[in-house]
């Protein structure tokens, strides 16, 4: 590594990493196929990928998605506002070594700094990726109010989320001694075909692990034909793996991200703004 990149955030150094994985996808992906990806091809431990930040949140998945917030506004990679990101044009033909992608974050990082400046706010200063994503926009503040609710106050959150979603007849249980079930719903794909699905919401930060999301199946073999865990944290990389193991039945992991994603798409608590940028070119004709 050189001393130029040494200079710059340690997020700096998964530039490269995410437009490869990307590519190695097709020119897009899910956050967590990426993420998944990535800790392959640099062959990252189950430890490294598990190390969390002051907020809870894994150290490796904030480092590339601080990397995938800069390719975005690069022009480098597409943003999406289903939770897809997909390389632009530009990025499926763009090679960065470390001097280029510490360029890259210079040029990006500054109008920030300058925005800062300007209007003497508490803007985030990126230095390194103790800082969160969530310091950028409405994200952060979405998922403090989620942490904040009652343990029950997320339970009948969730389940508005899944009615929202398409689900019908949602209950919220959350019986003690029920094995972590939570409520229940009937999922319906088509006039002849429903599934029964149970789910458990996890108000926490932090990771889930393997083995809660198989306590979370053995408490509903027999009982559902899937279940959803919704949580406020992550996923172990094992516990992804666990939720997809063949000879059982698949359970469809929510993590913090997806859960605000999911918020996004339906505009659910949130009121979407219209904003503009000051097209210069249009205004030339009249400076004449």
């Amino acid at each position: 590594m050189s001393s130029n990149q040494q200079k710059g955030p340690q997020f700096v150094r998964y530039f490269q990493p995410v437009i490869n994985a990307l590519i190695a996808l097709g020119g897009s992906g899910r956050p967590e196929e990426v993420e998944d990806l990535i800790a392959e091809q640099l062959n990252l431990s189950e430890e490294e990928r598990n190390e969390q930040i002051s907020s809870g949140q894994s150290k490796f998945n904030n480092k590339v998605g601080w990397a995938r917030f800069y390719l975005a506004k690069a022009g480098l990679i597409d943003s999406s506002t289903r939770g897809v990101w997909s390389l632009s044009e530009k990025g499926r033909t763009t090679q960065l070594n470390p001097e280029q992608a510490l360029e890259l974050f210079n040029i990006v990082h500054k109008p920030f700094t300058t925005e800062r400046k300007k209007s003497k706010l508490e803007k985030p200063v990126l230095e390194d990726e103790s800082t969160t994503l969530e310091a950028v926009d409405h994200r952060g503040t979405l998922m403090n109010i989620f942490l904040e609710l009652p343990p029950d106050g997320f339970e009948r959150l969730c389940q508005r989320l899944l009615r929202e979603s398409g689900f019908e007849k949602v209950q919220v249980t959350g019986k003690s001694g029920d094995g972590g079930l939570d409520g229940n719903g009937i999922l319906q794909v088509n006039p002849f075909v429903s599934f029964k699905v149970l789910f458990q919401c996890k108000r926490y930060l932090g990771n889930v692990s393997a083995s809660q999301v198989r306590d979370f199946r053995g408490a509903m073999m027999g009982r559902a034909d899937k279940g959803i865990i919704l949580t406020t944290g992550s996923f172990t990389a094992d516990a992804r793996k666990e939720a997809v193991r063949d000879g059982v039945p698949p359970i469809e992991l929510v993590d913090g991200e997806k859960l605000i994603d999911m918020f996004e798409q339906l505009e659910l608590g949130l009121r979407p703004r219209k904003a503009y940028e000051i097209d210069a070119s249009f205004f030339d004709e009249f400076r004449s």
